[in-house]
């Protein structure tokens, strides 16, 4: 059974809307204006949360009917946040510090219900995995690099792309690595009552 519901994500990330897209999704996307640097949270799975809310809300006051999610991910390591690095000399020396050893990627993931123009209710959850890097050669990560996309992603790294050989595994849900977990949001949109075959696209071909 299909249901008529417009699915917005609120970010701008490829990857986030590739995964939507994948699970059989069409969302459309609009991204939020929220300037991250306005938001703080003493631990880091309470920032990732607190910043998806964030733009899940202010996505959510321009629509009329529609499941707006909004979503962040900050890696933890060694007890601090990483989110995208500045330049290529602080993603080398990230990667020179986690080659070898590991850290948490925590995904915060919102969605709000909103019909009328007004929000009837909202979900906020948030995904942790433990990522175990690799330890690549300088050559790698120099080639690395110079690809430009670990300056584009939090962390410096990704499990979809360029970066994948230099993860050695993941404990949790790798979806949410990617950033945005569809577990969580199977389960979100359980509780408005809706299952995630419902909002299908025609074409899915599922």
């Amino acid at each position: 059974m299909s249901v008529e519901r417009r699915l917005v994500l609120a970010s701008a990330s490829p990857a986030r809307l590739s995964l939507l897209r994948q699970a059989g999704l069409a969302p459309e996307v609009v991204v939020s204006g929220v300037d991250e640097s306005a938001y703080s949270a003493p631990r880091v799975a309470e920032q990732v949360a607190l910043l998806a809310t964030a733009k899940a809300a202010d996505v959510a006051k321009r629509e009329t009917d529609a499941l707006v999610i909004g979503a962040d991910s900050l890696l933890e390591f060694a007890g601090k946040p990483l989110g995208k690095p500045a330049d290529a000399a602080e993603a080398r020396d990230r990667w020179r510090r986690m080659s070898g050893r590991s850290g948490v990627l925590h995904t915060g993931q919102a969605l709000f219900d909103v019909r009328d123009g007004a929000v009837v209710s909202r979900d906020i959850a948030v995904a942790s995995t433990v990522v175990y890097f690799a330890t690549p050669t300088s050559q790698e990560i120099e080639a690395y690099l110079a690809s430009g996309e670990p300056l584009a992603v939090a962390g410096a790294f990704t499990l979809d792309g360029l970066g994948a050989p230099f993860v050695r595994r993941v404990e949790g849900d790798p979806a949410a690595v990617v950033g945005l977990s569809l577990t969580v949001l199977r389960t979100q949109l359980a509780k408005r009552g809706l299952a995630i075959t419902d909002l299908w696209a025609d074409d899915s071909h599922r």
